[in-house]
């Protein structure tokens, strides 16, 4: 099954076993976020002014620069 959501294809394919529908809705919500189309849902949901795009972008990289940090700090100790 391949379905179009803003544009963009996407073939996420969820299979429901012993007719567990909540375990399947939970699976194909995990397997959404992990491809990023709710972020992508959100984002076009409504206007985003161009300050608060920039203040978004900014936390989203200092939250990436922070778990790599963490990462790396990980590591070290590991070692």
């Amino acid at each position: 099954m391949v379905t179009e959501i803003m544009g963009t294809k996407s073939g996420i394919d969820v299979t429901v076993r012993d007719n567990n529908v909540d375990q399947a809705i939970k699976v194909l919500k995990r397997k959404m976020a992990q491809d990023g189309i709710l972020k992508q849902l959100k984002s076009k949901k409504a206007y985003e002014k161009p300050s608060e795009r920039r203040r978004r972008k900014m936390r989203e990289s200092q939250r990436r620069l922070r778990k790599a940090i963490a990462k790396r700090a990980r590591r070290q100790n590991f070692d």
